[in-house]
């Protein structure tokens, strides 16, 4: 079944503000401590399904200048797109957000330890503490105002 056109358009907007979210940001935003403000969009997968391409697109832009090479550009954006997936069959923003946190916490220190010579389980750390304040608190902000504002609330 063919998508209407504003699914691509919702898609184009969303991987648009990760990109915006995230390289201005560029200091933190890679490395094996991370804070990704643009995170905090992981969440949209529970509210719009456009959201799943949105995010795996915008996350694998935001990789291109992120320093880490290709893997970080298939690998990261693949786990992107798998927790956007997990996150859209969740059933509340709290479970929403776990999602992103473990997968990130746990995949992305694979290639990130090795590139900047930092222990794998320390790097876990690092990244799963950043990836809890971006998805996990900021995330159910950005849901608690959706909700607000939409007055439509998930599950």
């Amino acid at each position: 079944m063919k998508k209407p056109t504003i699914y691509y358009v919702k898609a184009g907007l969303i991987a648009a503000i990760y990109v915006a979210l995230t390289m201005p940001f560029a200091s933190f935003s890679y490395g094996p401590i991370q804070f990704r403000i643009s995170e905090a969009l992981t969440i949209l997968p529970l509210y719009e399904s456009a959201a799943i391409p949105g995010l795996f697109i915008g996350c694998m832009f935001s990789n291109i200048f992120g320093g880490f090479g290709l893997q970080d550009i298939v690998f990261g954006s693949l786990t992107t797109l798998v927790a956007a997936y997990l996150t859209s069959k969740m059933p509340n923003k709290y479970l929403g957000v776990l999602p992103p946190i473990l997968l990130n916490a746990l995949i992305i220190p694979i290639w990130v330890s090795k590139i900047s010579n930092t222990p794998y389980i320390a790097t876990v750390g690092t990244i799963g503490f950043g990836e809890f304040v971006s998805a996990g608190i900021l995330g159910v902000i950005l849901a608690t105002a959706l909700e607000v504002l939409t007055k439509k609330h998930i599950r």
